[in-house]
């Protein structure tokens, strides 16, 4: 056996789970790792606003509002009290709408302990100032440190112990490279870990956040073609070039494109963009097929991550001077009232290029626009 491989195993049976966890968030997926931290044996807490639902969870194990008919795993606490929640926590998972995570920052900040790590488990930029979610609850809650998890999730499977495959992502400081047992990373990974529940570690919080918030915009675009009546060449065509937007903005922003190709990001994307189970696929259907948005869902107000994120997924990508094409698409449908036909036709009139970055071609579609 190599020295690395030595080392590598070492550490790994040395990494030490936390014993207590937080949730931070009682819908359906801060519902559904509460259950994954809970069968990981950890003592588990969650905290949330609705009176009703975190008595359902607290009493009966189920959360009727959010994941009807589904049994919870027996000892999970909850609370809709802050301080509570936090008190004695050696690990924090926030499953927030993204649009409140600085809120929630601040909500928790008093009661939350210095160095306790805190992962983010909803996918965005904020609004208006353009910034990555990490870099928000950092802002806010200054000595803890700041992770993600993220990866190809339905919570009603998670809840249902399918085998399912996640990434930790936190950077890594120098010596956490020299004692990786103890990062925040690994030991959040150990401490979720379970027969169905698989974590990898990563130590590039850029790349897996952007994967998170992209990829629920190009499952919009992949909804509405759908709905419009194209198929699986449209689609794989999408979630390819998709794919490449959220490399090419990983990379602007400090982050590595190959994270892109893993859970959180490739992963993730092939999910969103395949089943109607997700909001953003749903929604896009829903416009493709003629719908106006507010027709959609039945005309219930249901927040569609992909539809926030594609405000400050552009408006970030326009300020570092990153052309994501798909990615305009879905905004200008969304935003600017574009009609979606012609939107895609634009799209696939576009300049021909080169795949491979390397090559600096581009040559005039023969059916786009007149010179």
């Amino acid at each position: 056996m190599s020295v690395s491989k030595t080392v590598e195993r070492a550490s790994a049976a040395l990494a030490e789970p936390y014993r207590r966890i937080a949730v931070i968030g009682a819908g359906s997926w801060g519902t559904a790792l509460a259950s994954v931290a809970r069968r990981a044996g950890r003592e588990v807490i969650m905290w949330g606003r609705d009176e009703e639902t975190v008595r359902a969870i607290r009493e009966r194990a189920e959360n009727p509002r959010y994941l009807p008919e589904m049994a919870l795993p027996s000892g999970i606490e909850a609370t809709t009290d802050m301080a509570e929640a936090l008190n004695g926590a050696e690990a924090v998972l926030i499953v927030t709408p993204s649009k409140t995570l600085r809120s929630i920052c601040r909500q928790m900040k008093p009661h939350l302990a210095p160095r306790v790590p805190v992962a983010l488990c909803a996918k965005g930029i904020e609004a208006k100032t353009g910034l990555l979610l990490g870099e928000v609850a950092a802002s806010e809650l200054g000595d803890n440190p700041v992770g993600a998890l993220s990866g190809p999730t339905f919570a009603k499977e998670t809840v249902l112990a399918h085998p399912t495959a996640a990434t930790v992502a936190f950077d890594f400081s120098y010596q956490d490279r020299l004692d990786p047992q103890n990062a925040p990373a690994a030991r959040l990974a150990i401490s979720m870990s379970s027969e169905s529940f698989r974590p990898y570690i990563s130590d590039d919080l850029v790349g897996v956040e952007i994967g998170g918030a992209v990829k629920n915009v190009i499952a919009i675009a992949c909804g509405m073609m759908s709905g419009a009546g194209f198929a699986e060449n449209t689609r794989a065509a999408l979630i390819t070039r998709g794919m490449d937007e959220m490399k090419t903005l990983a990379e602007n922003l400090g982050g590595r494109r190959e994270t892109v190709t893993g859970l959180s990001g490739a992963g993730d994307l092939t999910l969103t963009c395949s089943s109607t189970t997700s909001r953003n696929m749903s929604l896009g259907m829903q416009l493709g097929q003629g719908l106006k948005r507010d027709e959609c869902f039945g005309g219930k107000k249901v927040v569609v991550e992909g539809e926030v994120n594609s405000v400050s997924v552009i408006d970030l990508a326009r300020r570092i001077g990153v052309t994501l094409p798909i990615c305009e698409a879905v905004y200008t449908i969304l935003h600017e009232n574009a009609d979606i036909t012609q939107t895609f036709r634009d799209l696939w009139a576009r300049p021909i290029e080169a795949e491979p970055k390397g090559m600096p071609i581009q040559f005039k579609h023969p059916f786009g626009e007149p010179a």
